[in-house]
């Protein structure tokens, strides 16, 4: 607007306040009650303290989450073997499904930036981006299969016939699935029966979805067969060699390997049906590649 041409006098008062103005009423009750600022709530009780370093979000309990210790899931216990076998020092927190960016655990969540009012917001890292995290920061990582071009054909007894066997012992074995399953998924995520009742009939069914991409008919036979064939092949490939592919150090292979060998030889997960974990106890170098890796990365602070 050109000088002259706007409004004079107590109408260009008026106009310059505009809708922002606070009206005199509010204005005196602010007087008698102004503004506080108030500091920040403390986290909630279940998150982790602030820290320099990333935070691992696996199923677990709070109380082994404090002490760092293995997870009971396998996708989880592979990756927080992985990261400790790369020398990556990190936190580990309890979480679920539901918590995480795409549906499922473990995810990794870098630590937030040291300037209280930074505008940025750390991105978690969810597993299938992990490796590269950690080789993008210097860790000691290698792809793995640069190092042995047999990596794919035994990734994929893992990922099939190991993993089925697996699902059926946990979830659709009778005994298992009340006192190893329950206990570790639903019990923690619910104390309401009928809540608990659709958590566990949930568990079941996704469990039969799974290998429903691989039969129609459930055999258990078949599948116990499958994985001893499985376990078997991988004593082959690992010998008397301390890992697997003749390597100096582990890889995520072994972690792959460890994160089945160890839930099923571990005593506290309280195995009712034990044919799986008898295939595994066959095979005296697999028991103790899994004791190695256990004793050398994966030592649990003390209660």
């Amino acid at each position: 607007m050109p000088p002259g041409d706007g409004p004079q006098g107590n109408d260009a008062v008026r106009n310059e306040q505009g809708i922002f103005s606070i009206p005199a009423p509010v204005k005196r009750l602010f007087d008698y009650f102004p503004l506080l600022s108030y500091p920040p709530n403390e986290p909630p009780r279940r998150s982790p303290p602030k820290s320099l370093l990333p935070t691992l979000y696996i199923f677990t309990t709070d109380k082994d989450a404090r002490y760092g210790r293995p997870s009971f899931n396998p996708s989880c216990l592979r990756w927080q073997t992985y990261l400790k076998l790369c020398g990556v020092e990190f936190h580990t927190a309890s979480s679920n499904n539901h918590s995480s960016p795409t549906g499922s655990l473990p995810f990794l969540l870098p630590p937030a930036p040291r300037a209280p009012l930074s505008p940025e917001v750390p991105l978690p890292i969810t597993s299938n981006k992990l490796e590269k995290w950690a080789r993008d920061r210097g860790y000691r990582t290698q792809a793995e299969d640069q190092i042995d071009s047999r990596h794919d054909a035994y990734l994929s007894l893992l990922d099939s016939q190991i993993r089925n066997a697996w699902l059926y012992a946990l979830y659709l074995e009778p005994r298992n699935s009340v006192c190893v399953a329950q206990r570790l998924y639903v019990d923690q995520a619910s104390s309401s029966t009928i809540v608990s009742k659709f958590l566990s009939h949930q568990l079941r069914t996704a469990a039969e979805a799974e290998l429903a991409k691989h039969s129609q008919n459930i055999d258990v036979d078949s599948l116990y067969t499958e994985a001893e064939r499985a376990l078997e092949a991988l004593s082959v490939v690992l010998g008397w060699n301390e890992y697997f592919f003749g390597r100096a150090t582990p890889g995520l292979f072994d972690a792959s390997v460890f994160a089945y060998t160890h839930l099923l030889l571990d005593s506290n997960m309280g195995w009712k049906e034990d044919r799986l974990v008898k295939s595994v106890q066959k095979w005296e170098n697999l028991v103790q590649h899994r004791e190695r890796i256990l004793d050398r990365y994966l030592e649990p602070q003390q209660a």
